[in-house]
């Protein structure tokens, strides 16, 4: 199994579209870049996206693949309504996707963060 890996940022808009363009590049080279990249415009976007629980919902959703929210909610033993919340928030943050049917599923292994100190 590859090990497929989400680059969380912490930048500007600049920042990412200046990933945007490095990537057009590469693909325009023939080559592959990194498979997905999410920016948060403010380091405390990022923390209140990734509370422990959320944490917890998105290795479960990993380990067990995709599941729709009632499943999730039901198999955490949490309430349907604070999991469905958390999943909008984690889908609108771009950290977990949805699929054609309607589950919910987390498309790689690892999280990696980047923090610009000097912004």
């Amino acid at each position: 199994m590859t090990d497929l890996a989400l680059a969380a940022h912490v930048g500007t808009l600049q920042d990412m579209g200046q990933r945007f363009i490095d990537a057009w590049k590469i693909a325009e080279a023939g080559g592959q870049g990194p498979r997905d990249h999410v920016t948060f415009l403010r380091l405390e976007s990022f923390m209140a996206a990734m509370s422990p629980k959320r944490l917890e919902l998105m290795r479960y959703l990993r380990r067990s693949g995709p599941l729709s929210v009632r499943r999730l909610s039901q198999e955490l033993g949490r309430d349907y309504k604070s999991v469905h919340g958390e999943v909008a928030r984690l889908v609108d943050a771009g950290l977990i996707e949805r699929t054609p049917q309607g589950e919910v599923t987390v498309g790689w292994d690892r999280i990696v963060t980047e923090l610009d100190l000097a912004a």
